[in-house]
């Protein structure tokens, strides 16, 4: 099934990317699918946030077909 994939901030740069479109499987979770994207790259973000047609979602999360999945860098402030 095919859902996009869109990344902000800091992400948006470290994959080069803002959006895509990909196929995953029925039974992946957001998680899944965040280790999938950066098995290739050196990204070491464990704690993104993502959200699934804007709303925020936990890592066990499963999308459906159409979904939009929106990955987030860690937030700090002070």
């Amino acid at each position: 099934m095919q859902v996009t994939i869109k990344y902000f901030a800091s992400l948006r740069e470290l994959m080069g990317e803002s959006s895509r479109i990909i196929d995953i499987d029925e039974k992946s979770s957001v998680d899944d699918i965040w280790r999938l994207l950066t098995d290739s790259k050196q990204i070491e973000f464990d704690n993104v946030m993502a959200t699934i047609n804007m709303e925020y979602v936990k890592k066990d999360k499963k999308p459906k077909e159409g979904d939009e999945i929106a990955f987030f860098p860690p937030v700090t402030g002070g």
